[in-house]
């Protein structure tokens, strides 16, 4: 049975919408206010939502997703205390859980699964645990609709690609950087050509993701994959109250 997120997805990459994945730090302006960004972020056309999840060792996250965290953290905000946040919460769109797996771990596995169950997730990212290590999680999945997202590398040779793709779930994220994520980050010239492979040989539809913080970076990736994942642009406009500039931002990304 095709989870829900790769269902929806799939949908607008068919019609020929581009896919806008925003990311949000849970609880960075308290958890009080997570509904409400949800719902200020679905209203402005996103397809998807990204949730990150405060943690002190965010190997993945640049300086202004960490400081976020680190704000989530002063609230003591955690995984146990956003899922039930989440619980019974209404959603137009799916949300995708970003964590790393130490916390999931914490929480344990089957019980992690299961409260997710409750929530409107629909996806689950983790970006510390390999290709490999993936049947810590994947058997309590299958049963589940939460898709388990694989991440590519600009690194990753071809044969490993096509490994990766034909598990992959919900969507293919396309990190277009080697590094953390940020804003004003510089492409490689081979980035085109290796997101479009990528788009190539997957079923689902590929996002960029890491550095994307413009129209113009939107624009520039819809030539080669579905979409992209937006992070540290929409963290820091959130911090810094411009909800308005956050809105406005989403709805000219996804217009064509």
């Amino acid at each position: 049975m095709m989870k829900t997120l790769t269902k929806k997805l799939n949908q607008r990459q068919q019609a020929g919408e581009t896919i806008l994945v925003p990311y949000i730090m849970a609880g960075a302006q308290g958890l009080d206010q997570l509904e409400a960004e949800i719902e200020l972020l679905t209203k402005a056309g996103a397809s998807a939502i990204e949730l990150g999840i405060p943690f002190s060792d965010p190997v993945a996250d640049g300086p202004v997703i960490q400081e976020a965290g680190l704000r989530a953290l002063q609230k003591e905000v955690s995984l146990a205390k956003v899922l039930e946040t989440l619980k019974g919460m209404q959603t137009e769109i799916p949300l995708i859980i970003m964590t790393y797996f130490n916390p999931v771990f914490s929480y344990g596995v089957e019980k992690f699964i299961g409260a997710l169950a409750e929530t409107p997730v629909k996806g689950l990212i983790i970006p510390d645990l390999p290709y490999e290590h993936r049947l810590f999680l994947e058997p309590q999945l299958k049963e589940s609709d939460v898709a388990l997202i694989p991440l590519v590398a600009l690194t990753t040779p071809k044969d490993r690609i096509k490994e990766l793709t034909e598990t992959g779930e919900g969507f293919i994220y396309a990190v277009a950087v080697n590094g953390v994520t940020g804003v004003g980050r510089d492409y490689q010239e081979t980035l085109d050509e290796h997101l479009a492979y990528i788009q190539e040989v997957s079923e689902i539809p590929v996002l960029a993701g890491f550095g994307v913080s413009s129209k113009d970076h939107v624009q520039r990736f819809r030539k080669s994959c579905a979409g992209v994942i937006v992070g540290s642009k929409i963290v820091q406009l959130l911090g810094e109250g411009k909800t308005e500039e956050v809105e406005l931002f989403v709805r000219e990304a996804v217009s064509n």
